[in-house]
């Protein structure tokens, strides 16, 4: 086991102790403090839809597999967004891609609510729906690239987990429970327009309020070739095997996630009964619980090891979650209280995967920007597989076979991450040199940390 060393305070001068604020003593670093509320609201914005779309837009007379086609599409274009997120950081700056995000997001959702929805046009609503999942990865994962580029080392872990508190606090916590009262009051189609304002809001305090300087120019080095940068973040999946391997990892994550959005919605309110706002509360719990075990798990993966956690507590846990959501909400109908343990449990155990976050650029530590792209390669893809799973499976094999599937591919990701070892670290060299009590950096260590 290796140890990280930093300076006891880098930002003093020798002698003096800098008196930390209330945002420094929580983790969020001041200079991006407006930014982390900015993505909270803009993923709240972004998770409004996420509880109704699916029974809505099937209401409207579009199909269950023209309406997975759709999520999938949206998906793979996310998969996409996310990857490039990091690179076109490196290349422009993370406020421009932030920027960038914005803008598709906000100009296709226009073209879908005015255009595409009121004529009932579906190819319409594939390409500005589709096209719109370019927007929230290029928002939220560059303004986490402008978290790592500006934290300390010391403080970068809090800042990072600041930054997962407000991208699922919003999609889809938050954003499922402010439409669990505004469907009821402003009906689905306006609640969809409110989106939009909520995205509007987060991203306008997001760019104009972070005023910190770093973020709003290139973070590559000077001369760096745009098409090498690209194609470095992508080509490590294969270089790496470990790294292609815990990719998978974090795609079968949340896949099961992004396909439920497809189908339990229906199954919620047309099979066991329950109410759409019911079902929708359902799923604020699930990720409300999310939100307080991504903290638990991260001070599990510290202590317990991050590959054992991510095996046993993620992949395995995920698994035995999921069949339990199924069989015992069959079986108890519609028991809201049975109903919200049983998504708890899946949302909690969902979170075992939390420390693929420090152990994927572990594994490369010559290359961890480059094996974060492949993270979030991995998280993108995740956006569309679930979808396509259940595109492809839930005619013939039902919602019972489609949960059988997402199990096995939660046993299958414990079983993989058994090759995701830590490169043995280099030997330190000895160092003899007395160094006085005051300049002695401190030694930062944990089981697995490089």
């Amino acid at each position: 086991m290796a140890a990280v060393t930093v300076p006891s305070n880098p930002a003093s001068p020798p002698g003096r102790t800098a008196r930390p604020n209330l945002l420094d003593r929580v983790g969020i670093p001041k200079a991006l403090s407006w930014g982390f509320l900015g993505v909270l609201i803009f993923m709240i914005g972004d998770g409004v839809e996420s509880g109704f779309l699916s029974p809505y837009l099937i209401s409207e007379g579009i199909s269950k597999e023209r309406v997975a086609l759709l999520f999938t599409v949206y998906g793979v274009t996310a998969s996409i967004s996310a990857w490039f997120s990091g690179a076109l950081s490196d290349l422009w700056g993370p406020r421009r891609v932030m920027l960038l995000g914005f803008g598709i997001w906000a100009a296709l959702q226009v073209v879908l609510l005015g255009l595409a929805l009121p004529a009932h046009h579906y190819w319409l609503i594939m390409v500005s729906y589709g096209l719109r999942g370019f927007g929230y990865p290029l928002f939220a994962y560059g303004f986490l690239v402008w978290v790592t580029a500006v934290t300390p080392r010391h403080r970068l872990g809090s800042a990072v987990g600041w930054f997962w508190f407000a991208f699922t606090g919003g999609l889809p916590t938050l954003g499922s429970l402010v439409a669990s009262f505004t469907v009821p009051w402003l009906g689905t189609y306006r609640t969809l327009w409110f989106s939009l304002v909520l995205v509007v809001a987060g991203a306008l305090i997001a760019l104009l309020l972070v005023r910190e300087p770093v973020g709003r120019s290139r973070l590559a080095p000077a001369g760096e070739r745009p098409v090498a940068t690209l194609l470095g973040s992508l080509s490590i999946v294969w270089r790496n095997p470990r790294i292609g391997t815990g990719a998978v990892v974090r795609t079968i994550n949340t896949a099961a996630q992004f396909g439920f959005l497809v189908f339990l919605p229906v199954f919620f309110t047309d099979t066991l009964g329950f109410s759409l706002t019911d079902w929708l509360r359902l799923l604020s719990a699930m990720f409300a619980t999310n939100i307080f075990f991504n903290l638990l798990f991260g001070l599990v993966g510290d202590r317990l090891g991050w590959q054992r956690t991510v095996a046993w507590f993620g992949g395995v846990g995920c698994a035995v979650t999921t069949l339990l959501l199924y069989y015992g909400t069959v079986a108890s109908g519609d028991n809201f209280v049975l109903a919200m343990v049983l998504v708890s449990l899946f949302g909690a155990t969902l979170a075992g995967y939390v420390p693929l976050s420090a152990l994927m650029p572990s594994l490369a530590p010559d290359h961890k920007g480059q094996a974060m792209s492949a993270l979030n390669l991995g998280a993108g893809a995740s956006t569309f597989v679930g979808p396509a799973v259940v595109g492809l499976f839930l005619g013939p094999l039902g919602v019972q076979g489609v949960m059988w599937i997402f199990a096995g591919l939660y046993l299958a990701s414990a079983a993989m991450t058994l090759f995701l070892t830590l490169p043995e670290p280099a030997a330190p060299p000895r160092d003899t040199t007395a160094v006085p009590a005051r300049g002695r950096a401190e030694s930062v260590s944990g089981p697995e940390r490089v």
